[in-house]
């Protein structure tokens, strides 16, 4: 099978899905899960059938994957595997049966992930990417770019203590668990940067008011579903909200 180094993302049998695939990547602290859950609030307060899904969360994978990191056990190859296996297992029970159901799913982190800490780990790009070739196309992949310190300082202001894979220490970057933080995360930034352009990212400043991220990202999706659709779903609520007289 041919494919694509920077853009190998299944798209093949879009045409046929009736629901929506919206997500959200970018390094930690960079705002992306308050974000997706400010959306996935008001799409559920607009009455829009949602369902939310975020990285490493299978659990017919997690206990498996827990146990490899608290005992330093995984290499970049296994870590890989797992975490492919892991959204493996939610795509095929959740992901595209609700897409085909003709609900929104957001997502909180999606395969970019995978190709942006799994090449940083040293696995080969177009491997990493021909495990996850299965995946449709995101019809909105939002990325927070923020500046790595600043994205630092969110994360170790409230974590004691960094854990061993977050920290990158299996890279032996520093024998510092804060400095081979900082360089593991400014790596993954730089991954993530390269995809802008070949995977349509829309960026968004992580630096900016959360209030004006989300408008931004509101926006961004009226523009995905049809204004009338939406105008429906509110004269909806506003019928629901006055009292009948």
């Amino acid at each position: 099978m041919t494919m694509m180094m920077m853009s190998s993302v299944n798209n093949k049998n879009r045409e046929i899905i009736p629901g929506r695939l919206i997500i959200v990547e970018g390094v930690d602290g960079s705002g992306k899960s308050t974000q997706i859950r400010l959306l996935e609030k008001w799409f559920r307060y607009m009455g829009l059938q949602v369902f939310f899904t975020e990285w490493n969360s299978s659990e017919t994978v997690k206990e498996i994957t827990s146990k490899g990191k608290k005992k330093a056990l995984l290499t970049p190859i296994t870590f890989s595997l797992l975490h492919a296996t892991d959204f493996a297992d939610r795509y095929e029970r959740h992901i595209l049966p609700l897409l085909r159901a003709g609900y929104i799913v957001l997502a909180d982190r999606y395969i970019y992930t995978a190709f942006a800490r799994d090449v940083v780990r040293g696995c080969h790009p177009r491997w990493v990417r021909h495990m996850y070739d299965f995946a449709v196309k995101p019809d909105i992949s939002f990325y927070f770019r923020v500046p790595v310190d600043i994205a630092f300082d969110r994360i170790v202001k409230n974590r004691p203590k960094l854990k061993y894979y977050e920290a990158g220490m299996d890279l032996n970057l520093s024998n510092d668990p804060y400095e081979s933080y900082r360089i593991f995360q400014g790596r993954i930034v730089e991954q993530y940067d390269s995809m802008v352009g070949p995977e349509n990212f829309v960026v968004i400043d992580g630096t900016a008011d959360i209030e004006e991220q989300q408008k931004v990202m509101r926006q961004k999706v009226m523009e995905l579903l049809p204004r009338q659709f939406f105008r429906g779903k509110q004269q909806q609520q506003e019928e629901k909200e006055v009292p009948a007289e």
